[in-house]
């Protein structure tokens, strides 16, 4: 049990547990829950007069979010069942409508697979004298594996393994590794970012800058395409952009995936990553060092490499099928209420694990605690005086599921994209203090970007690209499937140079929450953390959200954004007047 000071529990869970549980006509069995918090009686806070948004009601509503009754916000867990009402309530006591018809809530399908090694990922070679030589790993430390495909046992046999480089095929970068290759039935082998990241070169790709080819999701996705049974990632922190240990820790637990919809490509029977240790004794057993065949997949007109090996594995699936809810609360237009701005922010974290010491609750304060009391404080902002535009705050879920649920609302809007003016994104917004930077994660994409510049010179500080564009975090959020769709969307974090102790502290800052907090337990509520910089962002998201509300205009993507042309297919469309 984590300790925690005698100050009380914040109004806004006073009583809830009551009320839900009075909700709730069909017993349920859950984990024992966290009691030291446990809410006694439902009295609302008293919201501020301010006209402008309030550091210590933000505060209050980040300390409520990450609080332990919610378990860590599990998708599916018992924290959805404790946040999901409880978040829905904050919306209505702020005065907002029900954003999906008569519903606070959107339903997304699941199915939840919880997967477990019956036999452990191997690999079989003849070697010279014609033995079978067996190399067997062990879970968790030499591979992550599991399966999508909803049966109870799947079994990988026998697969012929290949190297496939980084896994691309990209006609408009005239790149195909799959190109003359058939891999049905055979386990591709490949690495993670993008063809020229590791031999640094700039003339590849976006350069610098992570394509989301160069995303996990991406290599799964291509591999199934191409008719593979497995799809085997090699892990190296830098291509990543976090270590081992996220894989590992993150292993285990529900995964999810979405309904397949008829006539969808089937998953890959097997889906994971090896350690980079692994995968240069897999390689240096077929005659290949690691290093020469990253050279040489970073050259146009690669050939994929069989390794004469075989993978095999046995896992199973614990199969469940459910759903989960994105919340939405709507804030109605004044004049155009068809055309909506929306603000997103994921609401789920990675739950519980009791197999942790202490209570092993992932609170997820920072992520995403701060996105979604920034969606409440905006909303109280805004409803006192409502735009021209409706403003729809949207809080899904499945985020750490692979950006589940703002998928599911990007293939089933509630408002027609045609007439969605912008998505605004708010996650992990790091709590390092002022800064006089503030960084466009995926920077020259949008004319977004231009009418947020003015705004942030308003506040002395400067516009300025992500430092690390090669990490890919364009692809790690929920705006990404905003703009995959069409619609522009802009995601912003406070800039690390901040304003009184320079640069260096804010990447400290960094390093240390990248180090130590994120996806872990301690990401936890700190009542004596610098907020200034949330708010100057959540500031500056409000004033673009109010500009685009009171707009009859509707920005574009750039002409060398990936996504302009699916904007172009479905073109903006005012509301008749």
């Amino acid at each position: 049990m984590k300790t925690h000071q005698n100050s009380g529990l914040p109004l806004l869970l006073a009583g809830f547990s009551l009320a839900l549980a009075s909700a709730c006509s069909t017993p349920q069995v859950e984990p024992t829950p966290v009691t030291e918090k446990a809410p006694v009686a439902l009295v609302p806070f008293a919201l501020s007069t301010s006209s402008g948004l309030d550091e210590t009601q933000y505060k209050h509503y980040l300390e409520a979010i990450s609080n332990d009754y919610f378990e860590g916000r599990g998708a599916g867990a018992v924290g959805e069942k404790r946040f999901v009402p409880w978040l829905v309530q904050q919306f209505k006591d702020i005065g907002l409508s029900p954003g999906n018809g008569e519903s606070f809530v959107q339903n997304v399908p699941m199915i939840e697979l919880t997967g477990s090694v019956k036999t452990p990922l191997s690999f079989s070679r003849v070697d010279a004298v014609g033995q079978t030589q067996v190399t067997t790993l062990l879970p968790g430390d030499d591979f992550i594996l599991s399966s999508h495909i909803a049966h109870p046992e799947v079994s990988l046999a026998n697969s012929q393994m290949v190297f496939m480089g980084y896994g691309v095929n990209q006609p408009s970068e005239n790149w195909n590794d799959y190109a003359g290759v058939d891999v049905k039935g055979k386990t591709v082998v490949v690495l993670i970012n993008d063809p020229g990241f590791h031999v640094d070169d700039e003339a590849l790709f976006n350069g610098k800058a992570m394509t989301y080819a160069g995303r996990w999701t991406y290599k799964f996705e291509e591999a199934a395409r191409q008719g593979a049974a497995a799809c085997i990632i090699i892990h190296d922190t830098a291509g990543a952009s976090y270590g081992w240990d996220v894989l590992k820790n993150g292993w285990g637990r529900p995964e999810f995936e979405l309904p397949k919809k008829v006539g969808a490509i089937a998953p890959l029977t097997a889906q994971g990553w090896i350690s980079e240790a692994t995968a240069k004794a897999l390689l240096s057993g077929a005659g290949f060092e690691l290093e020469t065949l990253r050279k040489s997949a970073s050259v146009r007109g690669f050939k994929p490499v069989p390794l004469n090996a075989k993978a095999s594995a046995v896992l199973n699936n614990k199969i469940r099928s459910t759903q989960s809810q994105n919340v939405a609360a709507l804030i109605r237009g004044t004049k155009k209420p068809e055309e909506v701005v929306i603000y997103s922010a994921h609401w789920d974290h990675l739950g519980r694990n009791f197999g942790l010491p202490i209570d092993g609750i992932y609170n997820g304060a920072i992520d995403n605690g701060t996105g979604v009391a920034a969606l409440l404080e905006m909303a109280r902002v805004l409803q006192k005086n409502p735009p021209e535009r409706s403003v729809l705050m949207l809080a899904v879920t499945l985020e750490e599921s692979g950006l589940l649920g703002s998928r599911f609302y990007a293939e089933n809007p509630i408002f027609q994209l045609q007439q969605t003016v912008a998505n605004l994104n708010m996650d992990a917004l790091p709590l390092i203090g002022p800064s006089k930077e503030v960084v466009v994660i995926g920077f020259g994409n949008s004319e977004l970007e231009d009418l947020l510049a003015p705004l942030v010179t308003g506040q002395n500080r400067t516009v300025v690209p992500e430092p690390t564009p090669e990490n890919g975090f364009y692809f790690r959020s929920d705006h990404f499937n905003f703009a995959k769709v069409g619609v522009p969307a802009l995601y912003i974090k406070t800039g690390p140079n901040h304003l009184e102790k320079g640069a260096e502290y804010g990447k400290a800052w960094m390093e240390t929450y990248n180090k130590e907090r994120y996806h872990k337990p301690s990401d936890q509520y700190d009542a004596n953390a610098d907020y200034r910089g949330v708010l100057q962002d959540v500031d500056l998201m409000l004033a673009l959200g109010i500009q685009l509300a009171n707009s009859a205009s509707f920005p574009n993507w750039y002409k060398s954004s990936e996504f302009h042309a699916v904007r172009a297919k479905n073109p903006p469309k005012a509301s008749a007047q």
